[in-house]
């Protein structure tokens, strides 16, 4: 079985050399490497399905985020800035984000099913964290996950 959004990927990058765009030839060809690369770890080659791919292209945007901080703080904007760029085109293969009001609605139901299940308080976290992980989706970053949970416990 073969990821449709790798098709998707490997077709976007030819249209991408076909219009000379550099920065998406790079980062598509980038992130193609780090899949197959994960597709051939190890002892037998597998095949990722779409959700094992958005993983790698999750992996691929946190570095970039990263990336750009590190250069920012460093004075490098120029640089912090062709990391965004990369980061943006990554971002269109990601499944989309929740919002704000989302993640909190969701969040608060999983604290009180989590309450409901006899957890409490700090203790709970953990629970709730994998919960909402899990129903949020790829497309939701973990940090801004964590930090809900947090503020949701402490409050």
């Amino acid at each position: 079985m073969t990821s449709a959004l790798k098709d998707r990927i490997q077709a976007d990058l030819t249209e991408a050399m076909r219009a000379k765009d550099a920065t998406t030839v790079a980062t598509l060809r980038l992130v193609l490497t780090a899949i197959t690369k994960r597709e051939t770890a190890g002892d037998t080659h597998v095949e990722l399905d779409d959700g094992q791919v958005v993983e790698v292209i999750s992996a691929e945007v946190k570095r970039r985020v990263e990336a750009a901080a590190t250069y920012e703080q460093a004075g490098r904007p120029e640089r912090a800035e062709a990391e965004k760029a990369e980061q943006a085109v990554l971002e269109r293969y990601l499944p989309a984000a929740l919002t704000d009001d989302e993640l909190t609605a969701l969040v608060a139901e999983e604290v009180a099913a989590a309450t409901a299940a006899g957890h409490q308080g700090q203790a709970a976290t953990g629970v709730v964290i994998r919960a909402v992980r899990a129903r949020a989706g790829a497309g939701t970053d973990g940090r801004r996950i964590a930090e809900a949970v947090q503020a949701a416990l402490a409050g």
